[in-house]
């Protein structure tokens, strides 16, 4: 049995789930929660079957970029189903799902050289690991924001879509954004102290400019989650922040990938 299978099951899985929730918003209906939760927890099961193969094809783990995003993509959307279960977040699988789709067919059919394969290295393969647990947790804060900015701009101009309409109010996704961004920034700080502990030399050549810009963000994060217990800040500045830390996050992570796997061996 290889990847192929279970990734296009799951491919096959996202694509139901998004046009059933384009179709309700067509419809004017309101999408099943119970019916979402099981087409990604099937998603997820055949996505995390195909990882599986993708991420061990022999000794230790490949992280390629595209095996990379796919992980990400799995693991946000995982949390997002978990969120589910205490507050109404199911209409972000409607963006998420995509995502899903394009992330595990992109790690089946693109090459995945150049990427990293770590083997017996425990200390190495946590911070590897925490380091993708914070992205994923901080990409879910990244869209809950652009959702937030959406929903708060028509709200204002009083012209609510039938998309955002169906979100929770105002107050709700807020404060969501900002659990999701403290759990983040907890598991950003593991993720660079493991960093420290296990690697080398965080600031080798090589990886200089990854360790400069997680920091960075580390700091735009920490700043922001200050601001909002001591000055209560909220709604654009939260968003603003929140973009800005992504930005850095996403460069740290994605920019030295694409760097390394695909314009350096030109």
């Amino acid at each position: 049995m290889t990847a192929l299978i279970p990734s296009l099951l799951a491919a096959g899985l996202y694509l139901g789930g998004a046009l059933y929730q384009v179709n309700c918003l067509r419809k004017r209906q309101a999408a099943r929660v119970d019916l979402l939760r099981m087409i990604g927890l099937l998603a997820l099961l055949s996505h995390a079957t195909a990882l599986a193969f993708k991420l061990f094809p022999g000794p230790g783990l490949a992280l390629g970029f595209f095996n990379a995003a796919s992980l990400i993509a799995w693991l946000v959307i995982g949390m997002t189903l978990v969120s589910s279960f205490r507050v109404p977040v199911t209409s972000l699988l409607i963006g998420l799902f995509p995502l899903g789709l394009i992330t595990v067919l992109a790690a089946l059919l693109l090459p995945n050289q150049g990427g990293i394969r770590v083997s017996g290295e425990a200390g190495l393969i946590v911070h590897i690991l925490l380091s993708i647990l914070a992205y994923g947790i901080l990409t879910i804060a990244v869209f809950q924001a652009i959702l937030l900015a959406v929903q708060d701009y028509q709200l204002k101009h009083k012209h609510p879509t039938r998309f955002i309409r169906t979100f929770p109010p105002l107050q709700t996704m807020e404060r969501l954004l900002f659990q999701f961004l403290l759990c983040g920034e907890v598991l950003l700080t593991l993720a660079l102290i493991s960093g420290f502990v296990y690697l080398d030399n965080v600031f080798a050549q090589g990886v200089a400019h990854k360790t400069l810009l997680s920091c960075l963000a580390w700091v735009v994060f920490a700043i922001l989650l200050w601001g909002r217990h001591f000055r209560g800040w909220r709604g654009s500045n939260a968003i603003r922040w929140t973009l800005a830390g992504f930005l850095l996050l996403m460069l740290a992570y994605f920019g030295s990938k694409l760097v390394r796997e695909f314009v350096l061996p030109l």
